[in-house]
């Protein structure tokens, strides 16, 4: 019996010795691990807030958060008495 192969010996899949459904999940694990290693790399370059401007960035966030509900509590009084005293 003769071994038949293919024209193109160095086309993947081409030979039973190297199948293709094996080159395709090396190149999905190669993809996965060149993520992996970039996500890291990215990681790295992160610079996280210190303590003190968490802080910083919570004090102004809460006053600025309760001035404007403020404002709408008392543009609603406001309203509301305008209506009462129309109707």
């Amino acid at each position: 019996m003769v071994e038949r192969r293919s024209p193109k010996p160095f086309v993947v899949g081409s030979s039973p010795s190297s199948p293709a459904t094996n080159f395709w999940k090396r190149k999905k694990m190669d993809k996965i691990t060149k993520f992996i290693k970039d996500a890291r790399i990215e990681i790295e370059k992160v610079i996280f807030p210190t303590k003190n401007e968490i802080k910083q960035s919570f004090l102004s966030v809460f006053v600025v958060v309760t001035v404007v509900s403020l404002f709408l509590s008392i543009i609603d009084l406001v309203m509301s008495s305008v209506l009462k005293s129309v109707l």
